[in-house]
Order: C-alpha cells, then sequence, then structure tokens
C-alpha cells in the first residue's frame, strides 16, 4: 500500500465519521495546532463548526465526487446533501432539500490533519433553501 493509499483509507474512516455526525469521532483526526482556511483553531473549535449544520441539516451528507494526493495532501470535490430541517445562516426551516459543490484540500502530517482549505458554494445553498433556485 502506498503513502497515497493511506491517506485514501484515513479520509475515508474520516467521512464515515463526519457522515454518521460523530463529532468526537471526527476530532480524533485534528492535530493539535490545525490551520482552518489559514487560522490555527484547537481541535475542539473546528469540531464546534459542525453541530450547527447537522441541526439545520439532520440529514447532511457529503458523497466523494474526485479524489487527488499529492506528497502530504489530499484533495476532494463532493457533493454535499440534505433537508433543511433547522435554522441555517439566520433562514428558519424550510424542508427543502439542498444539494452544492465543496472542493476541501487536507495537509496530513502522523495520520493527522495539519491544515484544511474548505470551500462551499453556501450562495447555491442559501439560493435552494430560500427557494430561489
Amino acid at each position: 500500500m502506498t503513502e497515497h493509499d493511506d491517506f485514501e483509507v484515513l479520509y475515508t474512516r474520516y467521512l464515515h465519521a463526519c457522515n454518521a455526525h460523530d463529532v468526537d469521532a471526527m476530532m480524533d483526526f485534528y492535530a493539535p495546532g490545525i490551520t482552518v482556511n489559514d487560522v490555527v483553531m484547537p481541535p475542539e473549535a473546528v469540531a464546534a463548526q459542525f453541530p450547527p449544520l447537522f441541526t439545520a441539516f439532520p440529514d447532511w451528507r457529503w458523497d466523494i465526487r474526485h479524489v487527488w494526493t499529492g506528497p502530504d495532501t489530499i484533495a476532494l470535490h463532493f457533493t454535499v446533501t440534505g433537508t433543511h430541517r433547522g435554522t441555517f445562516l439566520d433562514v428558519p426551516a424550510t424542508g427543502r432539500t439542498v444539494r452544492a459543490a465543496e472542493f476541501t484540500v487536507y495537509r496530513i502530517h502522523d495520520g493527522a490533519f495539519t491544515a484544511v482549505w474548505d470551500l462551499m458554494d453556501t450562495a447555491a445553498l442559501l439560493d435552494q433553501i430560500r427557494g430561489a433556485a
């Protein structure tokens, strides 16, 4: 197995925790002092970003469309889906199902994520929950 295969195995384990909405298990993948979009954060702060998303979209799910690996990185293109059942970015629940693109790059060292750069099409998501799409 190559290091790149190891990265994909590691990420598959992380994605399983994400799609199970298991924030404690997700936090195990974050290195101390991880940077998220160039901001240093403790793992607990990274993990704390997810419960509001999972409350707003109880069936939120990431599905991988493409994967690329580099010497110390894994990059992914996802489709994210969910049903809007709680307030999200000040928009009360609508019951609408949403679908959006997300791109994320992770730097990996010693089996943990040391840096993450993430971009989701939040505008498309908001258009869908507001009924504009």
